[in-house]
């Protein structure tokens, strides 16, 4: 593991545009002691706040601290509200949470920083000396000789794992309590079931591979697949396993029949965890078996198949009959095609209907509950409706493009956005982009919007009831965002993805760029401009439950947090 070490120079720090990374636009001024500012008045104190009231916009921002340069590593939380960054102070690294410095050492591992799912933990490896630690939470661990790749956090982000060595042989830091040595860990473990109570990992015994779940080991065999499988619910376990010549599903400690091969995507469960199923190799063919029922014999078993549908209805996969591929749905075979588009089987939410793009010599077309569709010279994947009553598909005739919805092919244009079609929550409504010559406009239930320069990759979308539409656009050599026909101010970007709305839908929100400067814009007003906001994966803004957006942005050397609350009454 590569670790970000103290160098002579203090490089300046890249900071100031919607992603961080990008030029900066300025250098940014450093404190000659992390907290304290250049001068009382370069930086205000943390807990100053600035509140302010313009047309119906309502915000605050509060100064959390400086950031230092030259930036080494960064990591932000899902939220969006936290950020943490390496930085150099003399001749020794430290972590920065929220513009907080943490505690000095010699070396912090590059891509080691990960904040919890909740966002409320961060940990990181440190070097100190000769020895290693991880540090979570700005508190050092035990010392050891080294580690082995970054902390894991159980999903609740309540317990921790992390791989340490000590001399050659490593072992699994579990909630602080060391396991057993081994030879080796494989990599991807050790891993947290999804209810975050059980921890598992495959480590290497000699020349054997075992599978360890809360400290106990499974049987010994000559190897394990790369990462073992928990079921939605955590109370199981299944992985491949291989001894000689023989392959293997162990599920629940238990060794399935041996086969010459297991598919690489399995084994899988049921949403329920009460099912399993897998890909066998027998001699040349191939089957699925569910639940150590054999299914019948194929050619072939298509990439990332079987999968269950939502609501544990139905198992379906692709199969290959010689020269032809088909869907079998419940050991159900469909009919025989060319072909079966990769990104297929797609389900509706409730899992009672299916859908899939297939082959039929030059044409195309698409299969919703084994009734074939019109055929095309192309096809998107279909997408269901929320409530599962209405399909949709993008479609190519010739050099045209259109929107099929409920197998009626709509009208024809010279490209249809990637992004699309996009069906409101409710199901009732449906939108998608499309080219029209040099002109893009949006569709909204058939009807076309106005023409522009151009449309944005994530537009439209709806708002959670599904009564209001929002988009961003290009007009000559600027953007905007239309909400529900209306346009908005014009900005030189509009930044951090589509516009997205408050859980009512009575508040809409993006990011746009002014000049050098960024901004959030809520119900089309401006909020404070800043360097830069802090947006990169896997961040996503969003409003919380009471309507309010809240998000970190630079400005020179300052780090702010920035919500925009409900405006009052």
């Amino acid at each position: 593991m590569r670790f970000a070490l103290p160098t002579a120079a203090v490089l300046s720090i890249v900071c100031g545009c919607a992603s961080i990374g990008e030029t900066p636009q300025e250098p940014a001024r450093l404190s000659p002691t992390f907290g304290e500012p250049v001068s009382q008045n370069a930086v205000p104190r943390p807990s100053e706040l600035a509140a302010q009231s313009s047309a119906g916009a309502w915000f605050r921002s509060e100064v959390l601290g400086s950031l230092l340069a030259p930036i080494r590593d960064r990591a932000i939380s899902r939220d969006g509200l936290h950020f943490a960054t390496v930085a150099q102070r003399g001749m020794k690294m430290i972590v920065l949470v929220d513009g907080q410095a943490g505690p000095a050492y010699d070396g912090i591992a590059q891509g080691s920083l990960v904040f919890s799912s909740d966002g409320k933990h961060l940990a990181y490896n440190a070097k100190k000396g000769q020895k290693y630690l991880q540090v979570i939470d700005g508190r050092a661990g035990p010392e050891y000789e080294s580690l082995v790749g970054a902390l894991v956090f159980s999903p609740d982000g309540r317990r921790v794992a992390y791989v340490a060595c000590k001399g050659q042989k490593p072992f699994v830091v579990v909630d602080g309590q060391a396991g057993p040595e081994y030879d080796a860990t494989v990599k991807g473990t050790p891993f947290f079931s999804p209810d975050g109570k059980h921890v598992a990992y495959v480590a290497k015994k000699g020349q054997k591979y075992v599978a360890v779940v809360d400290g106990r080991e499974g049987p010994e065999y000559d190897g394990i697949g790369v990462v073992p499988v928990f079921s939605p619910d955590g109370t199981r376990l299944a992985y491949r396993a291989r001894n000689d010549q023989k392959y293997f599903v162990v599920v629940d400690g238990q060794a399935g029949p041996g086969c010459d091969g297991v598919g690489m995507d399995t084994p899988v469960f049921s949403p329920d965890s009460k099912r399993m199923a897998y890909v066998a190799k027998k001699g040349q063919k191939y089957v699925v078996v569910m639940d150590g029922r054999e299914g019948p014999e194929y050619d072939g078993i298509g990439n990332a198949t079987p999968v269950f549908a939502p609501q544990d209805r139905h198992l379906v996969y692709v199969a290959i009959h010689g020269q032809k591929q088909l869907l079998v749905v419940d050991g159900e075979a469909g009919p025989e095609y060319d072909a079966i588009t990769l990104a297929t089987p797609v389900f509706s939410t409730d899992g009672q209907r299916v859908a899939y793009g297939a082959k039929k010599g030059q044409k195309s077309l698409v299969v919703v509950d084994g009734q074939a569709g019109p055929e095309y010279d192309g096809i998107g994947t279909p997408v269901f409706s929320p409530d599962g009553k209405r399909v949709a598909h993008i479609a190519k005739n010739g050099q045209k493009q259109l929107v099929a919805i409920d197998g009626q092919p709509g009208p024809e244009y010279e490209g249809i956005d990637a992004n699309s079609p996009v069906f409101s929550p409710d199901g009732q409504h449906v939108a998608y982009g499309a080219k029209n010559g040099q002109k893009w406009l949006v569709l909204i239930d058939g009807q076309p919007g106005p023409e522009y320069d151009g449309i944005g990759d994530s537009s439209p979308v709806f708002s959670p009831d599904g009564k209001r539409v929002a988009y961003d656009v290009k007009k000559g050599q600027k953007w905007l965002v239309v909400v529900d026909g209306q346009e908005g101010l014009e900005y030189d970007a509009i930044t951090g993805g589509a516009p997205f709305f408050s859980p009512d839908g009575k508040r809409v929100a993006h990011g746009a760029k002014k000049g050098r400067k960024h901004l959030m814009v809520v119900n089309g007003q401006p909020g404070p401009e800043y360097d830069g906001i802090v947006l990169f994966p896997p961040a996503k803004l969003a409003f919380d439950a009471n309507g309010a957006l809240a998000y970190l942005a630079m400005k020179a050397s300052t780090l702010y947090r920035v919500c925009h609350d409900m405006p009052p009454p």
